[in-house]
C-alpha cells in the first residue's frame, strides 16, 4: 500500500475551500492509502507565535479536521512536536543541503520580503524541514499546491542525494498526489481567485451565523446584466460557484434563470447563500466545538498518533544512522 503524507498548517482556521479542495479527498484516501496526517507546529515557529497561541492553534486545527472526517484509527494523525525523529531528520538533511539552492526557493524569498525584519534560518531551511517531514515516513505520495511544488522537488532532490552519496536505496522519491477532476476549486469573496486565509476572503467551517452572513452581504458583485443573456462576470460565477456547492440544484437554477433574463437581484442571491452555507457548516461547527472542549478525547489522540508516527520514523531513522555510520560501541 502507498504511503501518503500531508502536513496541516498550524496557523489558521479550515475554510470551504480547505474543505472542498482537500479534506473530503483526505477522508476517502485515509482508507484506501497508508496516511499520514500532521500539524505542523514546528513550521509555524518561523512567525514567533506567542506559547499560548501556538497551543490553542493546535489545539483548534486537530479539533477541526477530526470533525472533518479524519479518523485516527484508519490514518495516523498527529503534532509533529510529538515526534522528535523529525529534527534529528532535519538536522541530518541540513548537512547536505546548500546555501545556494536553499535561497533560490521562492518560498525563502517571498517570506524574506514578507518579514524583513525576521529572516531567520528557520525561514531558509523550511524546505529541509519539510524534506525530513515527507522521509521520514518514507511517502511516495504528497498532496501539495502550486505554492508548494518547488518544496516538494527539493524534498525529492534531498532523498535522490542522501541515497547517492550513500550508495543506498533508503528513501524513495516522493511524487506529487493529484487528485484530478474530484478537486474543486472554491472562489474567496473578493471577486477573484480562490478562497485562502491570507487572502481575507474566506468563509471558515468554525465561524459563527452572523459573520457569515456579513461576509457574504460585503461580497463583491457587479453592476448586473444589461441584456438577456449577457456574459457572467468573475465575481457573480464565484458566487454561483458556492451556491452550486451548498446550495440545492434548484436554487442554483433559480438564480441562474434571474441573471439570464435580468430580473436577479444580487442582496437576494447573496441571502440565500449565507443561509445555505450556515445550513451546510452549522452540524461541523458544532462537532470542531465540542471535540475541541474534549480535552481527554484530544490527548488520546495525539497520543495515539504520536505513537504511531514515531514507530514509523523510528524505524527510518534507525536505517539512516547506520547508513550514515552512527552506530553503538
Amino acid at each position: 500500500m502507498e504511503t501518503v503524507l500531508s502536513g496541516i498548517r498550524s496557523t489558521g482556521n479550515l475554510h470551504l475551500g480547505n474543505y472542498f479542495g482537500a479534506i473530503k479527498n483526505f477522508v476517502k484516501m485515509q482508507h484506501e492509502y497508508r496516511c499520514f496526517f500532521f500539524i505542523a507546529d514546528y513550521h509555524s515557529l518561523t512567525t514567533h507565535p506567542k506559547p499560548a497561541d501556538l497551543h490553542d492553534n493546535v489545539r483548534q486545527v486537530l479539533a477541526e479536521y477530526l470533525a472533518t472526517g479524519l479518523d485516527p484509527e484508519a490514518a495516523t494523525l498527529y503534532v509533529q512536536s510529538d515526534v522528535p525523529e523529525i529534527p534529528e531528520l532535519y538536522l541530518m538533511l541540513n548537512m547536505n543541503a546548500y546555501l545556494g539552492e536553499l535561497e533560490r526557493t521562492t518560498t525563502f524569498k517571498d517570506k524574506a520580503r514578507q518579514q524583513p525584519d525576521n529572516v531567520n534560518a528557520g525561514l531558509l531551511t523550511y524546505p529541509v524541514l519539510m524534506a525530513a517531514d515527507i522521509i521520514i515516513h518514507k511517502a511516495t505520495k504528497v498532496p501539495v499546491g502550486k505554492d508548494q511544488e518547488q518544496n516538494l522537488e527539493m524534498a525529492r532532490k534531498f532523498a535522490r542525494r542522501f541515497n547517492t552519496m550513500y550508495g543506498v536505496e533508503v528513501f524513495p522519491e516522493p511524487e506529487a498526489f493529484n487528485f484530478g477532476e474530484q478537486l474543486v476549486k472554491i472562489p474567496g469573496l473578493d471577486g477573484t481567485g480562490k478562497m485562502g486565509k491570507s487572502d481575507g476572503n474566506g468563509i471558515y467551517l468554525a465561524e459563527d451565523p452572523k459573520s457569515i452572513r456579513k461576509k457574504v452581504m460585503a461580497a463583491v458583485t457587479d453592476s448586473g446584466p444589461t441584456v438577456p443573456g449577457s456574459p457572467v462576470s468573475e465575481p457573480i460565477q464565484n458566487l454561483f460557484t458556492l451556491l452550486e456547492v451548498v446550495s440545492t440544484p434548484d436554487t442554483l437554477a433559480h438564480f441562474q434563470a434571474a441573471y439570464a433574463d435580468c430580473t436577479i437581484r444580487y442582496g437576494d442571491l447573496k441571502k440565500q447563500l449565507a443561509e445555505d452555507i450556515i445550513r451546510f457548516t452549522e452540524p461541523i461547527r458544532e462537532r470542531i466545538v465540542s471535540i475541541r472542549d474534549d480535552r481527554e478525547y484530544l490527548g488520546k489522540v495525539v497520543r495515539m498518533g504520536a505513537e504511531k508516527a514515531r514507530a514509523s520514523a523510528s524505524q527510518t531513522l534507525r536505517e539512516v544512522r547506520e547508513t550514515i555510520g552512527f552506530k553503538p560501541f
